[in-house]
């Protein structure tokens, strides 16, 4: 009777046995399976991607006035998805241009001057030729006009120029008489300088103190020292593709960039070479499993810049 159980109990070791050995039989062959599919399936993305995605080769020289031209060498140069320069715009809309309109309606001058600078193309009063703009009537109508006009022509410069009758002092004790007498002298100065426009040229030279060019200036650039300084760091974190340095011959490569449209371009940065300053920002288009080549040169360049 013991050898019976005996002999049972070894018997069900050695099925209990050959039951592991299958089952890691068949867990080895689902492994393999599973391993060659992760192959497949990687080496058919591979082959998928390199047939999506092309190339760009490209080289950079430039040129000095009357030289060879010489390779911008260990030069970083990116490839985005837009335009630097519409990437420029982008920021110019987001951050709002200076306005004209505004910018004069905050100036300190009276309103007849600061109308009187919305209708003309011009900020700058001491500009040469700015007198040939002012008219009889804008140096009566406007009083900063009209105290130029009136120390342009003081001292006895102009003869027969009309002079004021009326007195300050009129202002408060007779007011009508003060008002009488000031809109005769307008209308009578208004129709010297319309027969005199000689006595026009040069005032300009009298408005300095109250010229907004400076200050108009001013605020231009420092709209664009803003729009310098977000432009390429929004070309890097938004429209950045690929970045690549060229060598000592000029020259660089960009491997596995998907088929589509992009900018080789310097952003903000200028190559040069004795006397020339060169930017690039141009258009190239990738295709699947095709090499773009580029050169560029002073005839491609976006901005050149000679040093005297």
């Amino acid at each position: 009777m013991a050898d019976t159980n005996l002999f049972l109990n070894r018997r069900a070791e050695v099925c209990a046995e050959a039951a592991t050995i299958n089952l890691m039989r068949k867990a080895n062959r689902v492994l393999m399976l599973a391993v060659a599919a992760c192959a497949a399936f990687a080496w058919g993305a591979q082959a998928q991607s390199s047939n999506t995605a092309g190339a760009l080769e490209f080289s950079a020289y430039v040129s000095p006035t009357a030289a060879k031209p010489e390779p911008v060498r260990d030069f970083t140069f990116y490839v985005l998805t837009k335009s630097f320069e519409d990437i420029r715009h982008e920021i110019e809309e987001a951050n709002g241009a200076p306005d004209r309109g505004k910018f004069i309606d905050g100036l300190k001058l009276s309103s007849e001057l600061r109308e009187w600078l919305k209708g003309h193309d011009t900020l700058d009063l001491t500009m040469p030729g700015t007198d040939k703009q002012i008219t009889a009537e804008d140096i009566i109508h406007v009083p900063e006009f009209l105290v130029a006009y009136q120390r342009s022509n003081s001292g006895g410069v102009a003869n027969g120029i009309p002079k004021p009758k009326y007195k300050d002092s009129d202002k408060t004790d007779h007011p009508e008489k003060y008002e009488k007498g000031r809109q005769e002298y307008l209308a009578a100065l208004k129709k010297y300088a319309q027969a005199h426009p000689e006595s026009v040229a040069g005032m300009e030279l009298e408005l300095d103190s109250i010229n907004p060019a400076k200050k108009w200036a001013e605020t231009q650039n420092n709209f664009k020292k803003r729009v310098n300084q977000q432009a390429p760091m929004l070309a890097q974190t938004k429209y950045l593709a690929a970045k690549v340095d060229t060598n000592l011959d000029g020259q660089a490569r960009v491997g596995k960039l998907p088929a589509g449209n992009y900018w080789l371009s310097t952003l903000d940065l200028e190559a040069g070479a004795g006397d020339s300053r060169l930017k690039w920002d141009l258009p190239v288009t990738i295709e699947a499993g095709q090499t773009a080549r580029i050169e560029l040169t002073n005839l491609n360049s976006t901005e050149t810049a000679k040093f005297k």
